[in-house]
């Protein structure tokens, strides 16, 4: 089934409130006319009793019926009416009954009681209400009561009501269609800015990501929107530009190897050459491939850190022991460039402990790299209330400020002097990163003062302290 447009709906959703809202206040004043009119026509009735009794008090009932029997045609007014004057059980004296309307057998309230509307008795003849009532007045002929018994069909006052239902009806069904049109217009108008708001959107493609929205002209409704639209082409962009660049820094690492390889190779395959420079040969393709094997394993493996159902086996480590099992691995290429470990701490950290021995050896190789020879490179533990960090200090040169923020992206380098082509691949890093947002951890680099500095902040895992054994 087709969605209506939202226009639609909200003219749709109008039209149905004004309707409902109408249709009550229809309702009610149509019911509060006809209550008027029936207090108005039962006092009319009363108040016509009343007016004979008045009438017959002082008269001779006889003489008045042979000499006046107009007097009581006019006194009805219309031929909907019904009057009878009889004495009790006797024939009818007058019985004035244009409309033909039966005549009630009803019981009359006494001569000295007073008539309200209660005495007014209501039926219905077919669909149309007849009302009537009866009552006695005193007469100065025998037997001195005298029946009055009138009632009126009240035909005029239901085709009031039918007609004032009719006009109910069609200023409900008009007012609904004219607030159809006119919400479908206003709603149209009032969401101009949205229509807007996708022709920009529509606008930014790859190509022209450094296109924002305008939201100057923006409704309110609409800024939190276009200021959350704006952030996500922030992050689009700077992902789109960081893909880009570790694109070319991948491809230019690639060439590197691939072009030696091909270049040893064709050199070789130029002429015969003795078994002993073939081997030479496929030890030095053997390193530049495990080379290449080496950076494919590590993009994988950024590429799996960046999946959030990534799941890591974590447990409660002891930092002595991962400590020790550093010292052992890194001890000699520390030795070779006249440097010493030194680490410090205790305690146990709540992490996996594949992915934190390489974020520390990645961190400590980097480190033992760039030191200053005959310097001492720290490796420390310390407790915080909320979390632990690991630090990994040398010295050596300041890494400018402006890098510092950028050391963890792939690929990336500060100075082409902080690196060679044969021994990294820029992705180092990149990787402690993507170890670091798998525990849910932070990162980040100092350098001053020629003392550079890595930091891993690990939470506490369920909330267990670094000295619990």
């Amino acid at each position: 089934m087709r969605r209506l447009s939202l226009t639609a709906d909200l003219a749709i959703i109008l039209a149905l409130l004004t309707l409902t809202v109408m249709t009550a206040v229809g309702l009610i004043m149509y019911r509060t006319l006809e209550r008027q009119l029936i207090v108005r026509d039962d006092g009319a009735l009363i108040t016509r009793v009343d007016q004979i009794r008045t009438l017959l008090h002082d008269e001779d009932v006889l003489d008045l019926i042979h000499n006046k029997p107009q007097l009581f045609a006019n006194m009805l007014g219309n031929t909907e009416s019904l009057l009878v004057l009889r004495f009790p059980g006797k024939t009818p004296l007058i019985e004035v009954n244009p409309g033909h309307s039966p005549v009630p057998d009803i019981a009359a309230v006494p001569a000295d009681g007073k008539l309200s509307l209660a005495a007014v008795h209501h039926r219905l003849e077919g669909d149309i209400p007849f009302i009537y009532t009866a009552a006695q007045a005193e007469t100065t002929r025998p037997p001195y009561r005298l029946e009055i018994i009138t009632g009126r069909l009240m035909m005029e006052r239901t085709h009031m009501l039918a007609s004032y239902r009719r006009q109910i009806f069609a200023v409900v069904a008009g007012a609904s269609l004219l607030t159809m049109l006119l919400a479908g217009l206003v709603a149209r108008r009032g969401l101009l800015p949205l229509h807007r708001l996708a022709a920009q959107t529509g606008r930014i493609g790859s190509k022209n990501l450094s296109i924002r929205i305008d939201s100057e002209d923006a409704p309110p409704e609409l800024k939190a929107l276009i200021d959350a639209f704006n952030l996500m082409l922030d992050r689009l962009e700077l992902s789109f530009t960081q893909l880009s660049q570790v694109s070319a820094d991948m491809a230019h690492d690639l060439r590197t190897p691939i072009a030696t390889l091909m270049g040893q190779t064709e050199v070789a395959l130029s002429r015969p050459r003795p078994a002993e420079q073939y081997t030479q040969l496929l030890g030095s393709n053997f390193e530049e491939l495990g080379r290449l094997s080496k950076m494919i394993e590590n993009m994988l493996f950024l590429a799996r850190a960046e999946q959030a159902g990534h799941a890591i086996d974590r447990a409660w480590l002891d930092i002595s022991d991962e400590f020790a099992t550093l010292n052992d691995y890194f001890d000699g290429p520390a030795q070779e460039r006249d440097l010493r470990l030194a680490f410090s701490g205790d305690g146990q950290i709540y992490a996996d402990p594949q992915l934190l021995r390489r974020a520390l050896a990645n961190l400590l190789a980097n480190a033992i790299q760039y030191a200053d020879a005959g310097t001492t490179v720290t490796i420390s533990a310390e407790r915080r209330a909320e979390d632990i960090v690991l630090s990994v200090g040398n010295r050596g040169p300041d890494i400018a400020t402006e890098h510092l923020e950028r050391l963890f992206e792939r690929f990336y380098r500060a100075e082409a002097s902080r690196t060679t082509a044969t021994q990294a691949s820029g992705l180092g890093l990149a990787i402690v990163r993507g170890i670091m947002t798998l525990h849910q951890g932070g990162w980040r680099a100092i350098s001053a003062a020629g003392q550079t500095c890595f930091q891993l902040t690990f939470p506490h895992g369920g909330r267990r302290r670094l000295d619990d054994k």
